[in-house]
Order: structure tokens, then C-alpha cells, then sequence
């Protein structure tokens, strides 16, 4: 994971050349002059430890969280870049609704160092899927406009189609931990290429890691060696969403 490649240094001279004849706005608080301008940049909530080992909920002191205790995930390890609150939740949602790749780029160069400081041993990157219905009414995997870029600029294998939903499943917006873990079992199948490999597995935000966890065991009955899970953001507590 150390340096960029080479195509994702002509990418972003692509998107740098592209600022200059259309002037972009920043995801995170609509501002002129830049995709992501520094005032964001500075009021992103970067989570910290202490952190559940697991699924990397804040927690009071480290170690394992009540929830990855009584059920162990199918990852190895989860963890999420900031919280899901502003700038981040505004830049989500435009990058979901409104298909901005430009701002996809910046959020996956925010993240970049990041990353990098986890030192996972990382072979592929994959989205996770989105229904085929939900895929057609919008078109795009707003989760592949981040993942791409990042898989880039670690010079790491892309592979969006590892990874498919075998099965419509509903909206886990609003739905108990139980719930979305019954929602979502056996809801994905691996392609056979993971085998052997260290899946890095990529999300827009977590809330309990339920939709993460059961693609994780896709991987795994594919013969994958191991997966790890990322997500641009979590969804916290004092949000209003518990880990219970």
C-alpha cells in the first residue's frame, strides 16, 4: 500500500485539469472553488480509538463490544473513517442522489492516509452490490465511485463484480440489529476468483456492520483468505442509533 500508482497519478491530473474549466463546489457544504474545501476537511469527526476490536464502534476502553461478543462478525476487522454527521452526511448523500464521481475522487483522497494506517494486507478492494432494482432506478454503485479511486491510488486490484446480491432484500433503514442481520443473511454470493486472497470490502456508512458481515461470509464460502471491511462513515450513537 505504499505510493500511488501511476494510473492514479494521471487520474487525478484528469480531474485537476477538469477544475479548471468547470470550476467545481464542495460536496460537503456546497462552497465554490474546490470539491472538498478545507473548512470541511477541518470539521470531519475522524473516529478514534478506543474502538470495539471488531467492528470498530467507539467504545469507553478497548476491547470487544457487547454486540461482536455475543455474535463474532464475518470480517476480520471494520473500521469507519469519520462519523456520519456534517460535512460527511451531505457529501453521502450527493454523492448517492446526484452521481458526482468528482467528488467520489476527493472523498476516496481524504481517506487515502487513513487507510494506509490500518496496514492491512490487502489484495482486492470491492463495493458492496446494490440490489439489481435499486441498481437500475439509480443507475451507478455510489459505493464504486469511492472504492475505485482508493483501489487506484493503493495499487490494489478492483473487482466490483466479486461480490452480487443473489437476492432482493429491503431498506435496513430503521430496522433492529436482529432484524437487519435476518434481512440480509444469505443475501450475496462471492465470484471464485477471491480465493486465497485478503478482501478489502468497501461501504458508504455502517450502523451495526450486518450488511458488511454477511458479505464477508460470501467471501469467506468463496475461499477467500480473510476481509476486511471499510466504510466512508458510522453511524453513532449519539445520533440517535445504538449498537444495540
Amino acid at each position: 500500500m505504499i505510493g500511488n500508482s501511476l494510473n492514479y497519478i494521471l487520474y487525478r491530473s484528469v480531474w485537476s485539469g477538469l477544475d479548471l474549466i468547470f470550476p467545481p463546489v464542495c460536496g460537503g457544504c456546497g462552497k465554490p472553488g474546490a470539491r472538498w474545501c478545507d473548512a470541511c476537511r477541518g470539521q470531519v469527526a475522524v473516529i478514534q480509538a478506543p474502538f470495539c476490536d471488531l467492528c470498530g464502534i467507539p467504545l469507553q476502553s478497548a476491547g470487544v463490544c457487547s454486540a461482536c461478543g455475543a455474535q463474532k462478525p464475518g470480517f476480520s476487522a471494520l473500521r469507519s473513517w469519520a462519523a456520519f454527521d456534517r460535512p460527511i452526511q451531505p457529501a453521502l448523500h450527493r454523492l448517492k442522489y446526484r452521481r458526482d464521481i468528482g467528488l467520489g475522487d476527493s472523498l476516496a483522497r481524504e481517506m487515502l492516509g487513513f487507510v494506509r494506517g490500518l496496514n492491512w494486507p490487502i489484495d482486492m478492494v470491492v463495493p458492496i452490490p446494490l440490489g439489481r432494482k435499486r441498481l437500475k432506478e439509480r443507475g451507478y454503485n455510489q459505493v464504486g465511485l469511492i472504492a475505485r479511486p482508493l483501489a487506484m491510488a493503493l495499487n490494489l486490484e478492483y473487482a466490483p463484480q466479486a461480490l452480487v446480491r443473489k437476492r432482493e432484500t429491503r431498506s435496513q433503514v430503521g430496522l433492529s440489529r436482529d432484524a437487519r442481520r435476518e434481512n440480509i443473511r444469505d443475501a450475496f454470493i462471492a465470484d471464485p476468483q477471491v480465493k486465497g486472497k485478503t478482501v478489502l470490502m468497501m461501504d458508504d456508512v455502517a450502523t451495526t456492520g450486518s450488511t458488511l458481515s454477511a458479505g464477508a461470509e460470501a467471501f469467506l464460502l468463496s475461499g477467500a483468505k480473510s476481509v476486511y471491511a471499510l466504510t466512508v462513515a458510522r453511524a453513532l450513537p449519539r445520533h440517535g442509533l445504538t449498537n444495540a
